[in-house]
């Protein structure tokens, strides 16, 4: 399992339930990435969705609470224990941890990559993914060339587990 995720330099990656930085360059990455894959999310991050619709050419995995909820071309599971079930009908290597920041947390330790477009800026979050610089668990793999889009500096890095 991997996952994609666009953080500041303070590892922020949400503020009320927006993004920090909308780059298309990395929704471009994003989308290269996660086409013809498994996309896992939170129900929040899914409603911040365009048109709070399902990714097109992926499967849609939703994790909430709430037992009543449902959108279209939406799996929803209700536990971590539910997902990993749902799981065992994908190759883990087509499978993408998408956010938000709770689901980031309960499911990077069972992550192998990590693509990581790290902006060289920062802007106030509420919401933050784990910090891979100061886990021993983790080492930057890549690293690529700074880009700039719109007066915003990033990079486009992967992590591995060790």
């Amino acid at each position: 399992m991997k996952a994609i995720v666009n953080a500041d330099k303070n590892w922020g990656i949400g503020n009320s339930n927006e993004l920090l930085f909308h780059i298309p360059e990395d929704m471009k990455f994003f989308k290269q990435k996660t086409m013809g894959n498994v996309v896992i999310m939170g129900r929040s991050t899914f409603l911040s969705l365009p048109g709070q619709k399902a990714l097109p050419d992926r499967v849609n995995i939703v994790i909430t609470r709430d037992k009543e909820w449902s959108a279209p071309d939406v799996v929803a599971v209700h536990s971590i224990d539910e997902l990993f079930d749902e799981l065992r009908r994908f190759d883990t290597n087509t499978v993408f941890v998408c956010g938000g920041a709770s689901v980031y947390e309960q499911l990077v330790p069972y992550c192998d990559t990590v693509y990581v477009t790290k902006v060289d800026s920062s802007k106030p979050a509420d919401s933050f993914f784990p910090n891979l610089d100061e886990n021993n668990d983790w080492v930057l793999a890549r690293e690529g060339e700074e880009m700039e889009s719109k007066g915003v500096k990033f990079r486009f890095t992967t992590y591995k587990s060790i």
